[in-house]
């Protein structure tokens, strides 16, 4: 389906995504890190351990992942399902969003995360989790300005933050 909102500077396509997508979300999964990450954490390199894991990934049936393109050109993916922490076994997670850095500041990050929190809404989450690096001030700002808190709870060795989000009632500026 073609989405376009009024914040977006690009039009695309809006798909689930298949195994047979692994090698495309492979590629802006490791450039949307070594990018965002630079100085934070050790590069990623793009070789078929990386195809692998989102080949299995792409496979698995408790998690949905849906991804945007422009032709054959992906720009980027977000990826939910349940809380893979034992913080509350209850908690829908959105376990990953990337997007290629040629489109970021272009609206693809904003409908990711209303696709993501979309597809935990029709799941029947009532709230949601995601866990990003403590130290990633931008993630942060990009997370809070869609509507997350920060919850305090921390993990590997409070490298990462959790933030959580109410599916029922949105606590900030909606995404939309």
């Amino acid at each position: 389906m073609l989405r376009h909102c009024d914040t977006c500077q690009v039009d695309f396509r809006l798909r689930r995504a298949a195994p047979a997508d692994a090698e495309g979300i492979a590629d802006v999964y490791v450039a949307s890190w070594n990018e965002g990450f630079a100085g934070l954490m050790p590069p990623r390199v793009m070789d078929s351990s990386q195809v692998a894991r989102w080949e299995h990934d792409l496979g698995e049936t408790s998690l949905r992942s849906w991804l945007a393109h422009v032709g054959p050109t992906i720009l980027g993916f977000v990826g939910t399902g349940p809380s893979r922490d034992p913080i509350d076994p209850r908690l829908g997670e959105l376990d990953t969003i990337a997007v290629a850095p040629s489109a970021w500041r272009h609206g693809v990050g904003r409908r990711f995360m209303v696709a993501g929190l979309d597809d935990l809404r029709g799941a029947q989450y009532r709230e949601c989790i995601l866990w990003t690096l403590a130290a990633y001030e931008k993630c942060r700002s990009f997370y809070e300005a869609t509507g997350w808190r920060a919850t305090g709870e921390n993990r590997d060795s409070g490298s990462q933050i959790a933030f959580r989000r109410s599916l029922v009632q949105v606590h900030g500026p909606d995404p939309r």
